[in-house]
C-alpha cells in the first residue's frame, strides 16, 4: 500500500489525474477486501462454534463469548462508515458463508470436535447446515438470546 501511495502522490502532483483515480479506485478494492477478510475471519469463528454446539450439544462460557464477541465484530466491521449502509448486505450472507467459509469452518471444528472425533468429511456428513445457517444469519442479538437459552 505505500508503494500505491507513492504512486499516488506523483500521479498529483504530475497532473495525471486518471492514474491518481485510478489508483485510489485499487487502494479502495483493497481496503474492502481486508475488510472482507475480517468479516469472513470472525464468521468462521461463529461458524465453528455453532458446529461444535451442533455436535456436541453443548455450550461452554467460553463458546458463548467466543460467539457474542465474533457477532459484535461482525456488526462493527460491516458497517460503513456513512452508518447507513454495510460491506455484506442481508442478502449476500448465506452465499458468504456457503462459499468462502462454511467449509474452513467444519475442517477447523473437525479437530476440536470431541477430540478430533470425526474428519471432515465425516463431520460434514452428519452436520445439518440448515439451522447453523440459519443462526449465523440471524440478528446477533437473536443469536445471542437464542444461546442462552440452551445454557
Amino acid at each position: 500500500m505505500t508503494q500505491e501511495l507513492i504512486d499516488l502522490r506523483n500521479s498529483i502532483l504530475q497532473g495525471n489525474y486518471a492514474d491518481a483515480l485510478a489508483i485510489i479506485d485499487e487502494l479502495e478494492g483493497m481496503s474492502k477486501q481486508a475488510i472482507l477478510r475480517n468479516i469472513e475471519s470472525f464468521l468462521k469463528i461463529l461458524l465453528i462454534h455453532l458446529i461444535k454446539n451442533q455436535i456436541e450439544q453443548r455450550l461452554t462460557n467460553y463458546w458463548m463469548a467466543s460467539i457474542r464477541n465474533s457477532i459484535r465484530e461482525i456488526q462493527k466491521i460491516n458497517l460503513k462508515e456513512n452508518k447507513r449502509s454495510y460491506y455484506v448486505n442481508y442478502d449476500e450472507w448465506e452465499n458468504l458463508i456457503e462459499e468462502e467459509v462454511i467449509e474452513d469452518a467444519i475442517a477447523d471444528a473437525s479437530i476440536e470436535i470431541m477430540n478430533g472425533k470425526y474428519t471432515r468429511s465425516q463431520l460434514s456428513e452428519i452436520l445439518d447446515r440448515k439451522p447453523i445457517m440459519s443462526t449465523a444469519m440471524t440478528n446477533g442479538t437473536e443469536v445471542i438470546i437464542k444461546f442462552y437459552s440452551i445454557v
